[in-house]
């Protein structure tokens, strides 16, 4: 907020934050500047006719309990099925109820027609964030970047904090998988930046992470840590100096894996074909299930012939 705005503005609770936020943009012709958290936005602060308001839900999500020790948390599509409507006309579907305690958001995310999205130039205030493409095609723009591109079923990005971005435009049915961290963080609009910038720096550090697009028609597979699986690396390990780390693992024949328990934030696994066993006496996921894995909790890794899966890594895994 600029100091006028901070000596004009004034603190709204709403009952319902999507209508007020309809009603004084579309109506009124104020503009969003910061809206947290984007999945279930719940605050929104927004300018105009020399004023800022900051609009807040009069109630808020429940929380789930995290007093219990951390276990294998698997999420079946199945079962959770269930789409909420999120920032700039985006569904969204929560894949890590509890959040580690706020620790981690991953969302998959969906446009079901397709066509311009009712995006801005914004960023986030986050440590980590990632997408991956898994059904479709975006088009999309980055900040020192150069010229919107198209991420296609397979792509990824890192998008570095507070990097300047924008969706223009979804094919319909578009999926993505978006993972960060912490989970509640503050999206905000840039309104004096337009995009594409001049320049293009591939190079450049935004808060000590390069900006990353890997794309899956030219990546090679190599073994992985366990023997019988392959991997492609996305190259975000490399970009985030080992915060994190993201690839694709497959598996070409049947095979079973014991995987020592990880010391390390969280690892989340998202599976996008194929049949994955992961803990004892659980039913194995299917395309659109996914677990998280936290420190101390072994697991095992019973692959069917054709399994494909995600696997995100905080710090980065050895042999991502």
């Amino acid at each position: 907020m600029t100091p006028d705005h901070e000596a004009n503005s004034l603190n709204l609770s709403v009952p319902d934050l999507d209508e007020a936020l309809d009603f004084f943009t579309r109506r009124l012709g104020f503009r969003v500047d910061m809206i947290v958290p984007a999945d279930a936005p719940q605050t929104a602060v927004i300018t105009g006719q020399n004023v800022t308001l900051r609009l807040s839900a009069a109630t808020s999500p429940p929380q789930s309990a995290t007093d219990a020790p951390p276990k294998i948390i698997i999420n079946r599509l199945r079962d959770n099925d269930a789409w909420h409507a999120g920032r700039a006309g985006m569904q969204y579907r929560d894949l890590i109820p509890g959040r580690l305690g706020g620790c981690v958001i991953a969302s998959h995310i969906r446009i079901p027609d397709g066509g311009a999205v009712p995006d801005y130039v914004h960023y986030h205030k986050v440590r980590f964030q990632m997408i991956y493409c898994r059904a479709g095609w975006v088009r999309v723009v980055y900040e020192d970047q150069g010229p919107p591109f198209v991420l296609e079923a397979g792509d990824c990005v890192l998008q570095p904090p507070q990097i300047r971005h924008r969706v223009l435009e979804a094919s319909p049915g578009l999926e993505v998988i978006e993972l960060g961290c912490p989970a509640v963080h503050e999206t905000w609009a840039d309104h004096e930046l337009a995009l594409p910038t001049s320049q293009v720096l591939p190079e450049r550090l935004f808060n000590g992470q390069r900006f990353v697009r890997h794309q899956a028609s030219a990546a090679h597979w190599q073994p992985w840590r366990h023997a019988g699986f392959s991997a492609r690396d996305t190259g975000i390990a490399a970009a985030t100096n080992g915060l994190a780390s993201v690839c694709v693992v497959r598996a070409e024949a049947a095979i079973t894996a014991a995987a020592a328990a990880h010391a390390g934030e969280f690892m989340f696994l998202f599976v996008l074909q194929g049949a994955l066993g992961i803990a004892a006496n659980e039913a194995p996921l299917r395309s659109g299930d996914s677990c998280l894995i936290p420190a101390g909790e072994a697991y095992t890794l019973r692959a069917d012939a054709g399994l494909e899966f995600l696997e995100v890594s905080l710090p980065a895994a050895r042999n991502a």
